[in-house]
């Protein structure tokens, strides 16, 4: 797993595998700061968590 953080954007994408050159195959919307990411077999690969400081803990973001 791993996390990027992008400051600017106050969004943070959580790396459940290694996506794939191209991206996610499809994208779910579960809130409107947290999409979840699915390879072509469906698998879920990325979660990206937008207002991530406000919905993630300081100590996550910092370690990014």
């Amino acid at each position: 797993m791993k996390i990027t953080y992008d400051a600017s954007a106050d969004a943070a994408y959580i790396y459940l595998t290694d996506i794939e050159t191209g991206g996610a195959a499809r994208t779910e919307t579960v809130s409107e700061n947290i999409h979840l990411d699915f390879d072509a077999a469906g698998k879920l690969v990325g979660i990206e968590v937008l207002n991530a400081s406000k919905n993630l803990p300081e100590s996550l973001l910092k370690n990014t």
